[in-house]
């Protein structure tokens, strides 16, 4: 059996093809998610169309003389955009780090505040149902939008030719969304003079959204609904979730562990993974954005002293190993886009001496600020856990590519590491959800099994 995954990043876009009897990628396609617009300072845009088309050129690399018996999809959780009644767009997808959310609403509170002092849910900017209300309030949704929908929920709208609908595990990302219920909560809609009616069908079960009905596949195929991204990454990389914690270092950066509580901690999440199961979910705005944030620096010192600024990365790396040995480290908060819950919070680097203020120092202290910030959400939500972790699976780009990082991360958690057994993990992880959706394999668990030991 040959699957189709598609995982429609913030920054790339990924299609890969999974054969089912190898348990191996044999074919893969990353494109570049050059689809951004320019609106307001606060304002995240990209061009669904743009996005569609990239996802079409990825599949037709990879599908170039296979026909895949199932297709899973998955993309960045959060983001909205608005269709009209033949479920076309009508307006430009504005993604998780939209800060609309985080503008002055009333009486010195941002929209954001404003909901979740009223509606008792918190409503960070960047979620779908926030962004929504400040279109509300600020008369900018369109005229004949009767739906809002996530990237990803549209494109398995465009691939079935269907209305879309949405999973559990992509819904919550909007917000008021009630996880004992696993729905909308409509209470909090009321409060908030959203009406119900403009948001997808929700399905909490692993199932087909539809059959393929269009022009660049052959009819017929099964299309898994959508899934959050977070919930794929999980799914393509925890072979024995039960035992383990998965750490994934992408653009931002999460910490995950399966649990049976939909009672959380503060400064974390609770999402629906899929059937009875859930995990929580630490996550920060910054993960690699982090260290690209260093990177530019050094690059602008570089073009300052007439430095070359090629493999700057790979240059970092062998700064941070030498910054591990001053026992003078410095101190770095890697909160330099804020968080949910304080938008306005920022970073900052501490315990600077005459023996650190370096970029062997500072190269490290990058590195383990994260590493530590996803810890810190951990160890608050420890009692979450069922039984105490055997592992940390480390997934992602940023963890996948440097030894360093990983050694720094089994080290603050405790746990020997692990990389997935695939890589463009959230793709592979439709893959796994598809599987199962389709009958292949009876349930997520068995599919995990087959696919990922």
């Amino acid at each position: 059996m040959n699957i189709l995954g598609i995982d429609i990043g913030t920054t790339t876009v990924t299609c890969l093809i999974l054969d089912t009897e190898k348990k191996q990628v044999t074919r893969a396609c990353t494109l570049k998610n050059d689809s951004f617009i320019e609106g307001k300072a606060f304002e995240r845009l990209q061009d669904p169309e743009i996005i569609i088309n990239t996802v079409k050129a990825a599949i037709k690399q990879v599908c170039l003389d296979v026909t895949p018996d199932a297709i899973g999809v998955t993309g960045q959780m959060h983001g909205i955009l608005y269709l009209d009644k033949n479920n076309a767009p009508l307006s430009p997808l504005m993604i998780w780090q939209d800060e609309r959310g985080n503008e002055l609403y009333e009486n010195g509170e941002t929209y954001a505040r404003y909901l979740t002092r009223t509606t008792g849910i918190k409503a960070a900017s960047g979620f779908g149902l926030t962004t929504h209300f400040y279109n509300l309030k600020n008369s900018l949704v369109p005229t004949d939008a009767v739906m809002l929908s996530t990237i990803h929920d549209y494109l398995v709208s465009v691939l079935t030719n269907k209305k879309p609908v949405t999973h559990s595990s992509d819904a919550g990302s909007l917000g008021f969304f009630d996880l004992k219920a696993l729905a909308f909560d409509k209470k909090a809609l009321e409060i908030a003079g959203i009406d119900p009616e403009i948001l997808p069908e929700v399905f909490s079960e692993t199932v087909i959204a539809g059959t393929t009905s269009c022009d660049f596949l052959p009819d017929g195929i099964p299309v898994a609904v959508a899934i959050g991204d977070n919930q794929a990454s999980f799914l393509g990389s925890v072979a024995e979730p039960e035992k383990s914690v998965l750490v994934n270092v992408g653009t931002g950066s999460q910490v995950s562990f399966v649990t049976k509580s939909v009672t959380c901690p503060e400064g974390g999440e609770i999402r629906h993974l899929t059937d009875d199961e859930y995990i929580f979910v630490g996550a920060s705005l910054c993960g690699g954005r982090a260290y690209a944030i260093l990177k530019n620096f050094f690059s602008l010192c570089a073009e300052f002293l007439g430095g070359s600024d090629e493999k700057l990365y790979e240059k970092m790396d062998c700064l941070a190993a030498k910054g591990i040995n001053n026992p003078n480290k410095l101190t770095v908060n890697c909160e330099f886009c804020g968080t949910r819950e304080n938008p306005v919070k920022r970073g900052f680097i501490d315990n600077i001496g005459d023996d650190n203020l370096t970029p062997e120092a500072l190269s490290y202290g990058v590195l383990k600020g994260v590493a530590t910030e996803l810890y810190d959400m951990y160890k608050g939500a420890s009692e979450l856990l069922e039984i105490p972790p055997q592992k940390l699976v480390c997934s992602g780009n940023g963890l996948r590519k440097s030894d360093l990082w990983r050694q720094i991360f089994c080290n603050d958690f405790g746990l020997p590491t692990e990389l997935p057994l695939h890589s463009e993990e959230a793709a592979v992880g439709s893959c796994v959800f598809a599987c199962a959706a389709s009958g292949i394999y009876n349930n997520i668990k068995a599919s995990c099994d087959a696919l990922l030991r």
